[in-house]
């Protein structure tokens, strides 16, 4: 029969191979605080670096920490998922492994669930990040809370996957099936008694974010894409829109003509030609995109596979 936890911490890994015996000193001194029965679930996601060799090490050395090492690279969301699904903790900690996800405050999420709450998010003061990187960030988010019907969900750009889940909310996250996911979305579509902690967001403890501008934008357009089909209604009024104004322009044309002659404008019509064309091709892209989720989706594929389990009670 297996063993059930207080506390399941799931956090993915990823080129983060000199963090790794930072992560579980920290995460295990600051869980010890609260319980000596608690679990630390640390899934390599396919990293190139020695983080697997350094997970392996910290599965022999404390049996509460289980290591899930992955067939390849699925993605942080893929990853956090299976965390959670193999998670066993009555409630489970998400968390990233740079250690910017300060553990310290471990103990103020789980008072917060000891006060009745399902979900607790984490809130960050501010991001630690360079001014560049703060305002893009920022700039995306408002797109996107404005795309996913996001409006009204507090504090929505600053909230980071760092959170806790109860096992009510763990088990309804389990039977979620979309292959395309985003861990905070999912949680929002779940709904569930929630509340907010605000935090201090640290400095990374060693390297530099995996994400880059590529990757950044890539998740964006699936995490929009898997959640809204607001960009397909958006396409469908920028044609309303383009059709009224050609409609209008052939009218002055046909007023012109009568007043002053014929006239010619190949500038104009050139560039209308190419405008009309750019969003012609532009709908056909986001339908396309559209399409292939609904065709990955229609695979049924499973969202992960296991390569190796360090610790797994059988």
């Amino acid at each position: 029969m297996s063993h059930t936890p207080l506390i399941s911490v799931v956090s993915p890994v990823y080129k983060a191979g000199k963090i790794v015996p930072e992560l579980i000193r920290r995460i295990t001194e600051e869980v010890s605080l609260i319980t000596t029965d608690f679990e630390i679930i640390l899934v390599e996601d396919g990293s190139p670096d020695n983080s697997w060799e350094m997970i392996a090490e910290g599965c022999r050395k404390d049996k509460r920490v289980k290591g899930i090492k992955l067939s390849r690279n699925f993605g942080q969301h893929h990853a956090i998922t299976a965390g959670i699904e193999l998670a066993k903790g009555d409630y489970v900690v998400v968390m990233d492994c740079d250690l910017q996800d300060d553990p310290v405050y471990i103990k103020t999420l789980y008072a917060q669930a000891q006060a009745g709450y399902d979900i607790v998010y984490t809130q960050k003061k501010q991001r630690k990040h360079s001014f560049w990187k703060n305002l893009t960030a920022n700039i995306f988010n408002r797109i996107f809370n404005y795309l996913v019907d996001n409006k009204n969900w507090k504090g929505s750009g600053s909230v980071g996957s760092y959170s806790m889940l109860s096992r009510k909310v763990v088990n309804a996250f389990c039977s979620f099936s979309d292959y395309q996911r985003h861990y905070l979305n999912v949680l929002r579509w779940l709904g569930f008694n929630s509340t907010y902690v605000e935090i201090e967001h640290r400095e990374r403890y060693e390297g530099k974010s995996s994400y880059t501008l590529s990757k950044l934008l890539i998740h964006a357009l699936n995490g929009i894409t898997s959640q809204s089909d607001k960009l397909l209604r958006i396409n469908v009024m920028i044609g309303i829109i383009l059709s009224l104004l050609t409609f209008l322009s052939i009218l002055v044309i046909i007023v012109l003509y009568f007043t002053n002659g014929f006239m010619s404008g190949w500038a104009s019509l050139i560039t209308i030609i190419l405008f009309s064309t750019g969003i012609l091709l532009t709908s056909i892209g986001i339908s396309g995109i559209y399409i292939g989720k609904t065709f990955e989706q229609s695979k049924n594929r499973p969202k992960y596979i296991i390569d190796i389990f360090l610790n797994e009670e059988k």
